[in-house]
């Protein structure tokens, strides 16, 4: 089970505690408990405003600890008003008294009548509500992050090319280690004490450790950085708008104005943005292929607009001689919307 879903797990076992008790009802300081509201006062769902307010002051003179004699009878008297007051405080309010009936009618609507409940009683201030939230997002999205990573590395040490590689490295490392003393010796006196198991163990991780020290991962699975989370982005948030100030600024005076040749950056983001990708996508493409743009003079419109034809006709082309598209091609033309048959 991975940590996420560890994460969502428990959220849902900590919300259903707080909904329910182990035998299914509502915890006892939700409404009147285990009483019916409505029966305690002695009143119907019907009833109106004036006619709740009637019975229970009718039922409080009843029932005041004060008019009561005797440490017991007190006591029942005491516990009588308690609920009475209760069920007066839910049914007097208007809203209260709608949640209450929203309970009645859906039991087993628990998240609901959690949030409906603790919406009037808790006076939680809207600040803590934003920074709370905003933990929350900054936490599971680093830890997903992660995760996306993780399955990247494990995918890059599944695949043969990349696992011999790495073992060829560590090889010539060992080896380069190896030749410097007698330091080897101890090392490999020291691994013939570990069990197989330890020993792939302990493989793997040199195979990861290459692979995450040498592999360039870009775009959604690359490795996480602190400054990614949302936190930190927000933080951040005034430098990131001056530079973006700063950045448009730069661009009208040099390249508008002043006409001057585009910069290698400049080249790179014009590209990017006829091709409508992110910084993200952009950065995975090959390093070849970014040159080839470049060789290509793409930043300039007519030519991105020509290469983007070109690839357009290239694609129709090895799609026209793709087996696949030519059976679904047949297929559209006997069976496709445009043609009415009793074969089904």
């Amino acid at each position: 089970m991975t940590t996420a879903a560890r994460i969502v797990g428990w959220c849902v076992v900590l919300l259903g505690i707080c909904a329910k008790t182990g035998d299914g009802h509502y915890l006892d300081q939700y409404y009147c408990g285990q009483d019916n509201c409505y029966e305690l006062l002695g009143v119907s769902r019907e009833s109106t405003k004036q006619e709740i307010a009637k019975s229970y002051r009718q039922l409080a003179r009843k029932y005041h600890p004060d008019l009561h004699h005797g440490v017991e009878q007190k006591q029942v008297a005491e516990e009588s008003f308690k609920r009475i007051a209760t069920a007066y405080e839910v049914l007097k309010d208007e809203e209260s008294r709608n949640d209450y009936n929203y309970l009645l009618d859906n039991p087993q609507a628990y998240y609901a009548h959690f949030y409906r409940y603790y919406r009037r009683k808790a006076k939680i201030d809207v600040r803590l509500v934003i920074v709370v939230t905003i933990s929350i997002i900054s936490c599971i999205q680093y830890v997903t992050r992660w995760q996306r990573y993780d399955t990247a590395i494990k995918y890059f040490m599944s695949l043969p090319k990349y696992r011999n590689k790495a073992m060829e490295m560590i090889s010539q490392t060992n080896g380069a280690a190896g030749g410097g003393g007698g330091g080897g010796g101890a090392g490999k006196h020291g691994r013939t004490k570990l069990s197989k198991a330890e020993q792939r163990k302990e493989h793997d991780e040199q195979i990861r450790k290459v692979i995450e020290n040498n592999m360039d991962i870009q775009g959604a699975y690359a490795k996480p950085e602190i400054k990614d989370i949302l936190w930190i982005q927000l933080f951040l948030l005034p430098y990131t708008i001056g530079r973006y100030l700063y950045w448009v600024a730069r661009w009208v005076w040099k390249f508008t104005l002043l006409k001057q040749p585009y910069g290698r950056e400049e080249q790179l983001y014009l590209i990017r943005r006829y091709m409508r990708l992110t910084a993200v996508q952009f950065d995975a493409i090959e390093p070849d292929t970014v040159e080839q743009f470049l060789r290509q003079q793409l930043w300039i419109k007519s030519n991105f607009d020509e290469w983007k034809v070109e690839q357009e006709n290239e694609k129709k082309k090895q799609m026209a001689d793709n087996p696949r598209y030519k059976a679904y091609r047949r297929y559209m033309k006997n069976h496709g919307p445009g043609r009415l048959t009793f074969e089904e």
